[in-house]
């Protein structure tokens, strides 16, 4: 990493939809500038990068117009976005306790996603510019 290069560090701990995008937005935005981004996806946030991602992601009750506003305004779509993500250099890591307490292995996720616990988003986070939760 440059001395000049901007680091982001988001905890992505909430899962359906909206949280999806939340998290894949400001990911992909802060690649498109340049920084250095890494998602810890911990809790319910692993529903994120799960490869059953499409059915787990649901919009909670209420928020159903987001859907159709998403389609009206072209948005990417949550696997769209996380191709961008990965192809960005956007590190995901699964939080190691989380998947223990949740009976996950690395087989449950999408390509590209690495194991670690909360030291090792840490030592990424320590040095960052942006911290985010989601």
């Amino acid at each position: 990493m440059s001395d000049n290069k901007k680091r982001i560090a988001i905890i992505a701990s909430n899962g359906g939809l909206d949280s999806a995008y939340k998290v894949l937005n400001i990911a992909t935005a802060g690649a498109a500038t340049d920084a250095e981004v890494a998602i810890f996806f911990t809790f319910e946030g692993l529903s994120i990068i799960h490869k059953q991602s499409e059915s787990m992601l649901t919009m909670g009750p209420g928020k159903e117009h987001f859907v159709e506003g998403f389609k009206r305004a072209n948005v990417p779509s949550i696997a769209e976005l996380m191709d961008i993500a990965k192809e960005s250099g956007v590190k995901l890591i699964a939080c190691q306790m989380t998947m223990d307490v949740m009976g996950l292995t690395l087989d449950d996720f999408i390509d590209g996603v690495e194991v670690g616990g909360a030291v090792t988003f840490l030592d990424f986070a320590y040095d960052a510019d942006v911290s985010v939760t989601f």
